[in-house]
């Protein structure tokens, strides 16, 4: 393998279609490859970093010495936070709890034009966060990929992307990469995105963890049974932080867990279901 801090080309052909060289803006490629730094680089964004193409110098920011030694062993370069001055895109791998300081640290460090992108799993506050605390001269897009190490072990194709453009035009050539790549990319407003997302993930997200409570019988079962129970097993396994951004990090999503919590109670008592 290559070492990819040189921006040096890969023999992995098999993702280079993900990314184009730069710039993103649809002008006249550049001889110089992009430079990308990203922060974090936990499972999520290790997933990430799989599908990124030889075009691009990656620069992984993850202070956790495990972190740097799988970056280094996928012939990435473990870096300092202060790369990101140096960096065209800006890619943000972490929880939702981490988002605020880190947004601190880089912002006096960004420069004119660079893009930042994040990837939490909830959409309203982070885009808020970004908008507040980033300087105006860079571009923003909120994103969340609708899938995760384990659900796109084998395949990307076919997988949801959500953007929440905040500001700037060039998520528009992401939009164009992502979909050559077969994902499916939803354009919405974090607004949106988040009541849409109370239902869509807090749910799974609650039935999983009131699974728990029972012991998951292994002989008088139905298929159906058996694909919910795997279906709750993809979130189980979640990271804590994950969890908590999906439910308290959506402002939505306590009043889906009552709403949810009532109807079950309501089917325990016996009570006719409403409309």
């Amino acid at each position: 393998m290559f070492n990819r801090c040189q921006g040096w080309r890969s023999n992995d052909k098999t993702v280079s279609h993900l990314w184009p060289l730069v710039p993103f803006d649809g002008s006249e490629m550049s001889p110089t490859p992009a430079k990308l730094a990203l922060i974090g680089f936990g499972a999520f964004g290790q997933l990430i970093a799989a599908h990124l193409p030889p075009h691009l110098r990656v620069h992984v920011i993850d202070p956790d010495p495990a972190a740097q030694s799988a970056a280094l062993a996928r012939g990435l370069c473990p870096a300092g936070i202060e790369v990101v001055g140096d960096c065209d895109w800006v890619l943000l791998a972490v929880p939702l709890g981490a988002l605020r300081p880190v947004l601190h640290q880089i912002a006096p460090l960004l420069r004119p034009g660079a893009v930042v992108m994040d990837v939490v799993s909830v959409k309203e506050e982070p885009a808020r966060l970004m908008q507040d605390v980033l300087p105006e001269h860079v571009e923003l897009l909120a994103t969340h990929p609708l899938f995760g190490p384990q659900s796109a072990r084998t395949r990307l194709a076919g997988a949801k992307v959500a953007l929440c453009p905040l500001r700037g035009r060039r998520w528009r050539a992401v939009a164009v990469v992502l979909r050559r790549a077969g994902l499916r990319v939803l354009r919405m407003t974090p607004q949106d995105h988040d009541r849409e997302a109370a239902v869509g993930q807090a749910i799974v997200h609650y039935l999983a963890r009131a699974m728990e409570e029972f012991a998951i019988p292994r002989a008088v079962t139905t298929r159906s049974f058996d694909q919910l129970v795997a279906a709750l097993a993809l979130v189980r396994n979640d990271p804590p932080e994950v969890a908590a951004a999906v439910l308290q990090g959506n402002l939505h999503a306590p009043a889906v867990g009552r709403r949810l919590a009532a109807a079950i109670a309501a089917q325990a008592r016996g009570d006719a279901p409403t409309a």
